[in-house]
């Protein structure tokens, strides 16, 4: 979620009663700021020089942590993904300020008015961060991308390098990026339908005002390029995962699937909003066709990236085949280390062990340690998702109140019953003891508080 056109603040309150609920830190003390400013000065002297292999950042314009650069090259039939990540590790030391400080937030968090970083700005936006502006440090996975989309990690360095461009979702051309980034792209995508896999990427909704000065909901499909850029890193933390897997070690990002309850909820759903899903469809069939630049398919995705247990961190276990039920492989975290905490350790873990060393005691105690923390920091990041949503749901429908719209209930428990509102992005609940999950009801909005973020609806008539 993001805020556009807000001249007169009228969110302001909102999303610093948010901030304040949820304790988001503001900035940084002055000691962690002192020991990133010293921190920023080592000088990479444990990396290769690969200065010359053309690598380029491809994110959001305003972006400035940058934790990937990458380079591709033909191989024969393969393709050869050079992925840089920011070697985070060369700065902040086991145990040291920045360290218990990263462990203490566990990821950035980010709001529509702005962002709460894992690390302070002089590492997570200057030194470490993958800028066009001179040489960084990073550790560079050498991803091997056969016809077939299948992902092998040929090799992991610290290297030198030097980003040719920073590249925009919204403006970068197929000129600007490397030969080979759509093929790459497309092999990764043949490969998850090979495997089933149901991954949705929903666009960004956004909160903006209209001709009559009211706020409307809308959604911002992804570009083109965002959505093969995201193939890179998938195919790099699949390649990692399995090298990880082979050595009998590692941290994994494991998710089950929606189960059957939560499938029947989208059923519903899809039905308020007025998309198609024939009964004999599967869900995950019917996520490769949703459409994001369509409002109401756009909508069904955000509730579909909604509708499972969510993911969590998984320390190797002997035996145990770590699963992600979204993209139907074993999957790691390795190439955010800028934003989570966990991926730091993943990067460090895969170094090793792509040079035959062994992991250090301090990774493989991390690994124990993990799951907890980024699940304590991912609690509140989704806490605080849910809560801008809730208030962009408030503002939406502030004005309206004694208005009725027509609803239907996706499902009912002790506290009433759980209902989309046909035809607009709402969620909401309703005290009333009568209908069943499916059943089209008429609702009144007796309360839409955007500083609280509540909304009440009562059944109408």
């Amino acid at each position: 979620m993001k805020t556009l056109l807000d001249p007169d603040r009228a969110l302001t309150e909102g999303l610093a009663a948010i901030r304040t609920q949820y304790n988001v830190p503001q900035g940084f003390a002055p000691e962690i700021l002192a020991a990133a400013d010293e921190a920023a000065k080592r000088v990479p002297n444990a990396h290769v020089d690969r200065t010359a292999i053309p690598f380029v950042t491809l994110d959001p314009a305003s972006s400035t942590d940058l934790d990937q650069a990458f380079a591709i090259e033909a191989a024969g039939n393969d393709l050869l993904l050079r992925y840089a990540i920011a070697d985070v590790a060369w700065f902040v030391d086991d145990g040291g300020l920045l360290d218990v400080e990263a462990w203490r937030r566990g990821e950035s968090l980010y709001l529509p008015d702005g962002k709460a970083s894992l690390y302070p700005p002089a590492l997570g936006e200057g030194a470490a961060s993958l800028l066009p502006t001179g040489d960084r440090p990073a550790v560079v996975f050498a991803v091997r991308v056969a016809p077939d989309g299948k992902a092998t990690l040929e090799g992991a360095e610290r290297a030198l390098i030097r980003s040719r461009a920073k590249l925009a979702y919204e403006t970068a051309t197929d000129a600007d990026l490397p030969a080979g980034f759509a093929e790459l792209a497309r092999r990764v995508a043949a490969a998850e339908d090979q495997r089933g896999a149901s991954r949705v990427d929903p666009p960004e909704q956004e909160l903006a005002r209209n001709g009559d000065g009211k706020f409307q909901l809308r959604f911002a499909p992804r570009e083109e390029a965002e959505d093969r850029n995201a193939a890179l890193s998938l195919a790099t933390n699949l390649a990692v995962a399995a090298s990880l897997l082979a050595h009998h070690t590692g941290l994994f990002r494991v998710m089950p699937a929606p189960d059957a309850r939560a499938v029947v909820r989208l059923r519903h759903a899809a039905e308020a909003l007025g998309v198609d899903w024939p009964a004999a469809m599967s869900l995950a069939d019917l996520q490769k066709r949703l459409d994001g630049h369509n409002p109401r398919e756009a909508a069904l995705m955000v509730a579909i990236r909604r509708a499972g247990e969510g993911a969590s961190y998984a320390p190797y276990r002997p035996g145990v085949v770590p699963w992600q039920a979204a993209v139907a492989a074993t999957y790691a975290h390795a190439t955010a280390p800028l934003r989570r905490l966990a991926d730091r350790y993943v990067v460090r873990a895969t170094l090793a062990i792509a040079n035959g060393q062994a992991v250090p005691d301090v990774v493989s105690a991390a690994f124990e340690k993990l799951p907890a923390v980024m699940a304590h920091s991912g609690a509140i990041a989704g806490a605080i998702d849910r809560a801008v949503i809730d208030m962009a749901e408030a503002v939406l429908l502030h004005g309206r109140e004694g208005e009725s719209f027509p609803a239907l209930i996706l499902d009912r428990d002790d506290r009433g019953a759980r209902i989309q509102l046909v035809d607009l992005p709402v969620v909401a609940r309703v005290l009333s003891d009568s209908g069943d999950p499916g059943d089209r009801i008429t609702v009144r909005l007796d309360e839409a508080d955007p500083v609280k973020r509540t909304l009440r609806f009562t059944p109408a008539g």
